[in-house]
């Protein structure tokens, strides 16, 4: 072999691998390439997907009993009315742009209230514990035990330099219920806790707004009962819970808390449990006094509508203005004329009797004025003939007669006539 053939061999033999080489190395940069498109394609898929996620959790859903407000970088969003988003499906902007707060607006929530309710064990509460008697402390502790003062009343025989003012104490249980009626300005001027993972956003609002409703309610009740006395504040349960539910819905719009007040209700009250049988005694005492004066306007009443029918308590009533001595006649006669009952009879019989003397008297007055020129020319026989018609219209009137003839010799006689005997005799 010549040199020219072994260089010619060795040409060959290094074309070969570079060939090879470049190859494999246009291969690779495909598959790279390949692999590269496929991956820009897969992240521009999985950014869209993110993209369509991070768009569709921004529709939220508000409940039926919830009002909503949206808030973009902790500013409330929406003017007037729009402000506030109600029951259904609503788009805002994905957190951390937009957020959005619900509020439960038609929730009516209970809230019992025992501060002014003396101390109880578990087991009392629970009705567990001893008889009532046995667990009555001989005292009340201030402590522990709650109450409220009622207003004093002034003694009227009070010592000198005192007006011996009476403050009373009585043991309440109260009901609250309210409800959120403006979720902007609740949200607004409301203290409300950070919620927490797991918890309920209507269980926080409830356990953040307890102190301030509590404590709103106690100073209203505190404030209305010092416009009762002990013996108002027993009988006028009705009226003072609508004096404390105003109060406290006064002083909840000052603060602009946007809770309304559905009703505040007296569960339950007594007197201190150490007086409770002087209290029962006044109360006994009290109710029979009640029931006496009950009765006795009733039977007044009764006896005068019997006497004189409803007008009667008209003309008698302190609304009746004038006085019956401040009438005129005129004005008089018409009142009687209202009248009914037995008065009416009385006043009938009274005018018929009336009539019926002065129509006698004028007949006799007639009658007289007839006789009187008899009378003047032969005055014993007129006088003569009326004894005759009068003894004639008395014996005509009278069931039994008796004539009694006179003799000589009667002195000291008795003559006795039986009055008023059995009228089965007289036909005898």
């Amino acid at each position: 072999m010549t040199e020219q053939d072994k260089e010619n061999n060795k040409g060959l033999s290094r074309q070969v691998p570079e060939k090879s080489f470049a190859d494999d190395f246009d291969a690779a940069g495909k598959s790279l390439s390949a692999a590269l498109k496929t991956s820009f394609i897969i992240l521009k898929i999985i950014m869209i997907v993110l993209v369509v996620a991070f768009l569709a959790s921004g529709f939220k859903t508000v409940g039926s009993d919830e009002q909503a407000l949206v808030l973009r970088f902790g500013r409330t969003q929406g003017v007037g009315e729009e402000r506030l988003l109600g029951p259904g499906l609503h788009w805002i902007f994905p957190y951390p742009i937009d957020e959005m707060v619900k509020i439960p607006t038609a929730k009516k929530v209970n809230l019992a209230i025992g501060t002014f309710w003396y101390y109880q064990t578990e087991a009392e509460i629970l009705g567990e514990g001893p008889k009532r008697r046995e667990r009555i402390p001989e005292k009340l502790d201030p402590v522990k035990d709650g109450y409220c003062l009622t207003r004093s009343e002034a003694q009227e025989n009070a010592p000198a330099g005192s007006d011996g003012s009476d403050y009373n104490i009585v043991h309440y249980k109260w009901q609250l219920t309210y409800q959120i009626n403006d979720p902007e300005r609740f949200f607004k001027n409301t203290y409300i806790e950070d919620i927490k993972p797991g918890e309920i956003y209507f269980d926080v609002i409830t356990r953040s707004i307890r102190p301030l409703l509590e404590d709103i309610i106690e100073d209203a009740v505190v404030t209305a009962m010092v416009n009762y006395t002990i013996d108002e504040a027993i009988e006028s349960q009705d009226r003072i819970p609508k004096h404390v539910r105003r109060l406290m819905q006064e002083r909840l719009d000052q603060v602009e808390s946007g809770i309304r007040v559905v009703s505040v209700y007296l569960i339950d009250m007594t007197w201190p449990r150490q007086v409770d049988d002087a209290f029962q005694a006044s109360i006994e005492a009290s109710q029979k006094s009640q029931r006496a004066i009950s009765e006795a306007r009733t039977y007044a009443e009764n006896a005068l509508s019997q006497a004189g029918g409803p007008m009667a308590l008209e003309l008698l009533s302190p609304q009746a203005g004038k006085t019956i001595q401040d009438l005129t006649e005129a004005q008089k006669t018409l009142l009687w004329s209202q009248l009914a009952g037995a008065a009416q009879e009385k006043i009938a019989d009274a005018r018929a009797y009336r009539t019926a003397v002065v129509e006698t008297a004028r007949a006799n007055a007639d009658y007289l004025r007839e006789i009187l020129p008899e009378y003047r020319k032969h005055p014993r026989l007129v006088i003569q003939k009326i004894y005759q018609d009068a003894i004639e219209y008395i014996l005509n009137n009278t069931d039994e007669k008796f004539i009694i003839q006179p003799t000589k010799g009667a002195e000291n006689t008795e003559i006795r006539v039986l009055l008023n005997r059995d009228q089965m005799l007289k036909p005898k």
